[in-house]
């Protein structure tokens, strides 16, 4: 029997995720090991907006699925653009530095920024990041682990350099993205990549 997450047919479902959190995380190297093949590159925001995104397809349980997931710039300058991409986004990558103690504190305010923000009921994941800088690190994993804890939300530490935890925090929070819509099965359109228009069939996912 199929489970909840099956689409046996028909076009991928499109799933937008959003990265957040403060500059030079990683949060470009994450999406970099994510969506491409080899070691992570140097970072190639759209320089006039701080934006970036890729698209990956994935077949989960049986569902094929199109992840559009949006790189936000971190900089001050660049938050009010990169906090109106938030709209219309199903799930959120929030990172933070594992060696940066300031990164770790802006979480608050990210979290903040989502739940203002964003669409009701998102599903976040968060990553304690470049966890290969052992001898540089500054914020212990039970920290990471606590805070996720108190906003009820999975946890990692990831490393892009060496490509640890990377695919797993990416399938946990699809699978929690999929569990949690039980409308998987209709056909859903999203005609404007800027969010200034949509489409919706069925239902909101």
């Amino acid at each position: 029997m199929a489970g909840p997450g099956h689409r046996s047919a028909g076009k991928p479902l499109l799933v937008k995720i959003v990265m957040a959190g403060e500059s030079c995380v990683g949060k470009t190297s994450i999406v970099r090991r994510y969506t491409e093949p080899g070691p992570p590159r140097a970072a190639s925001y759209i320089a006039t907006v701080g934006i970036d995104f890729k698209v990956k397809t994935i077949t989960f349980n049986d569902t094929t699925v199109k992840l559009q997931i949006w790189d936000t710039a971190g900089q001050e300058q660049f938050h009010t653009i990169s906090t109106s991409y938030f709209r219309g986004a199903r799930g959120f990558v929030l990172v933070y530095d594992i060696t940066n103690s300031d990164s770790f504190q802006g979480i608050t305010g990210w979290m903040k920024d989502i739940h203002e923000k964003a669409d009701d009921e998102v599903d976040i994941v968060l990553l304690g990041n470049k966890c290969d800088k052992e001898t540089e690190r500054v914020i212990p994993k039970h920290r990471g682990e606590k805070l996720a804890w108190e906003y009820g939300i999975p946890f990692f530490e990831t490393s892009a350099t060496n490509n640890i935890n990377i695919e797993d925090a990416f399938s946990v929070l699809v699978k929690e993205i999929l569990d949690k819509n039980s409308c998987v099965l209709c056909d859903l359109d999203v005609v404007d990549l800027n969010e200034s228009k949509k489409k919706r069939t069925c239902c909101q996912l």
